[in-house]
C-alpha cells in the first residue's frame, strides 16, 4: 500500500509554528516514500472560516515550497458526513441529547465537587420518546453523542510513542453533530480519512485522546484506522507552554514582516524534537532522505524564535545567487551579492550595501591629515581584490600606522560604516572614482 498523509488546517486563522511543524512532517514523510501529500481545507465552520485565511493557507505552503497533490473542502463534502450519521443512528452509535450548555457545566461541577471526573453520564441514553418529544416542543434541538464501546481500551502502536493504550470508559461520549445541525471535528475528519484512503496521521500528542474516540468512529463505519504517529509538544525555552506571543506567531509574519527565508522554518521545524541536529539547509532533498520516526524523542521539544533568525542568517550567508536573484534589484549583481551575503541578517539587508557600492554615502572623517596622505598613495588603474592590500601596506610605510588605526579611518571615509564585508572585496566594486570623492569628503 502506498502512504498517503494528510495536512487539515482549518481556514478560521493564519498557520502558525505548531501545525507547520505538523504539514512539513507530513510533506516530508509523503517525498521520501513516494507517497501522496493530501490537504484537506477543515471548513465545516461556516461561520468563521473565509477564503481569505484559505488562500493564505496555500500561499504559505507553497511559499514553503510544499506542494500538495490532492486536495478537497469538507465543506462540499456534506453529503458524505450526512450518509454517516444515517448508517451510525441505524446502528445506535448515535443518540440524541438536550442539555444545554449551563446543565452541562452543572453535572460537570457536581461530579468534580464529589470527586469525580468531569465524565458525560448518558443521560441521554435513558430517555424515553415522551421525554424527548416535550424537549423538542420546549424548543430544544438534539445534540448528536457517538456511544463509546465500554468497557474497552484502544491501543495502537504509535510510530513515534510506541505502544499506547487508551481506558475509553475514562472519556465522555463525544458530541458529534451540534443542535443546530453542524458537524464538530471528529466526524467528517474520520470520513475523509476513510474516503481519501489516508495511511499514516501525524500530529501533535494534544490529539492521543482524539485518536483513541476516532478509532472507535473507524470501526463503527466499518473501517480500520491509519497508522498514528503523535509529536511531542512544543514548549518555550524555559519549559514554559507556548504562549500566544510565541508559539502563535504566524508564517506570514515571519515572511512579510521578519523577512525570514522559507529554508529558516522548515530547517527548524523538521528537526525540532529529533535526535538530528538543527542546521542551515539550503535545500529540503537532506531532510527528505534523513526523515525517520524513529529519530522524533517522546520529551516535549523547545522552541526558540531567535533559532529561526540565526538559521535565516546562516542560509542566506551560503545561498547563491541564483537562488534569490529574481527577488533582488537588477543592479544588484552576483559579485556584490557574493560581498555582501555574510553581512546580512534578512534578505532586504543588502540592499544596504548596494547603496555602500553605487552610492550616495556620506564619508566619516575624523582625522583628515591621515586621509589625505592616504589619497596620496591610492593606485589609480584597474582595481582588484589585491589593491586594498597594496594600498594599506604603502599608506602603513609612509605614516606608520597600523591595526584598527590604519584601517578603520579609511573604512569610514569609505563606507560611512565601521563594519561590513572585507575592504578588499569591496574596493573594486565601489570603484576608484567613488573612492576618491568619498576620501575627499563628498558624498558620492
Amino acid at each position: 500500500m502506498s502512504v498517503k498523509v494528510r495536512f487539515a488546517p482549518s481556514p478560521t486563522g493564519l498557520l502558525h509554528v505548531g501545525n507547520m511543524r505538523t504539514a512539513i512532517s507530513n510533506w516530508l514523510y509523503a517525498r521520501k516514500m513516494g507517497g501522496v501529500f493530501f490537504l484537506r481545507i477543515d471548513d465545516t465552520d461556516l461561520e468563521r472560516s473565509t477564503s481569505e485565511y484559505e488562500e493564505g493557507i496555500m500561499e504559505d505552503l507553497l511559499w514553503l515550497g510544499l506542494d500538495w497533490d490532492e486536495s478537497a473542502k469538507q465543506s462540499e463534502r456534506f453529503e458524505q458526513y450526512d450518509k454517516a450519521v444515517k448508517k451510525l443512528k441505524g446502528d445506535g452509535r448515535l443518540y440524541p441529547c438536550y442539555e444545554t450548555t449551563q446543565e452541562l457545566d452543572l453535572k460537570r461541577k457536581i461530579q468534580l465537587g464529589q470527586g469525580r471526573p468531569p465524565i458525560y453520564d448518558r443521560a441521554g441514553l435513558s430517555l424515553t420518546e415522551t421525554e424527548k418529544e416535550k424537549f423538542e416542543l420546549d424548543g430544544r434541538k438534539a445534540h448528536w453523542r457517538f456511544k463509546l464501546d465500554i468497557p474497552a481500551r484502544v491501543e495502537w502502536n504509535d510510530q513515534i510513542k510506541g505502544s499506547q493504550s487508551f481506558d475509553i470508559a475514562a472519556l465522555s461520549d463525544p458530541i458529534l453533530v451540534r443542535g443546530d445541525g453542524t458537524y464538530l471535528y471528529t466526524l467528517p475528519s474520520v470520513v475523509d480519512d476513510i474516503d481519501f484512503e489516508i495511511t499514516h496521521i501525524m500530529r501533535g500528542e494534544d490529539h492521543s485522546a482524539n485518536s483513541a474516540v476516532q478509532t472507535q468512529v473507524f470501526e463503527a463505519l466499518g473501517a480500520q484506522a491509519p497508522k498514528m504517529a503523535h509529536f511531542s509538544l512544543l514548549t518555550g525555552v524555559a519549559g514554559e507552554g507556548l504562549s500566544k506571543r510565541l508559539g502563535s506567531a504566524s508564517i506570514k509574519s515571519y515572511r512579510d514582516e521578519d523577512g525570514l527565508e522559507a529554508m529558516s522554518i522548515i530547517s527548524l521545524l523538521a528537526r525540532i524534537g529529533s535526535s538530528d541536529p538543527v542546521m542551515p539547509f539550503t535545500s529540503v532533498e537532506p531532510l527528505i532522505e534523513a526523515f525517520e520516526f524513529s529519530k522524533f524523542s517522546r520529551a516535549t521539544a523547545k522552541f526558540d524564535p531567535n533559532d529561526l533568525q540565526i538559521l535565516n542568517e546562516k542560509i542566506l550567508h551560503v545561498t547563491d545567487y541564483s537562488a534569490v536573484k529574481e527577488r533582488l534589484p537588477e543592479e544588484l549583481t552576483e559579485k556584490i551579492w557574493n560581498v555582501a551575503r555574510a553581512n546580512i541578517k534578512k534578505l532586504d539587508d543588502v540592499k544596504a550595501w548596494l547603496k555602500i557600492v553605487n552610492g550616495p554615502v556620506s564619508p566619516v572623517i575624523e582625522d583628515r591629515h591621515f586621509i589625505a596622505k592616504a589619497i596620496g598613495m591610492l593606485p589609480s588603474g584597474q582595481w582588484d581584490n589585491e589593491t586594498w592590500k597594496e594600498w594599506t601596506a604603502a599608506v602603513k610605510k609612509e605614516t606608520g600606522t597600523k591595526g584598527k588605526k590604519l584601517f578603520m579611518p579609511l573604512r569610514q571615509a569609505i563606507t560611512g560604516l565601521d563594519h561590513g564585508p572585507e575592504m578588499a572585496s569591496l574596493l573594486p566594486l565601489i570603484g576608484e572614482e567613488r573612492v576618491r570623492a568619498r576620501l575627499k569628503g563628498s558624498e558620492a
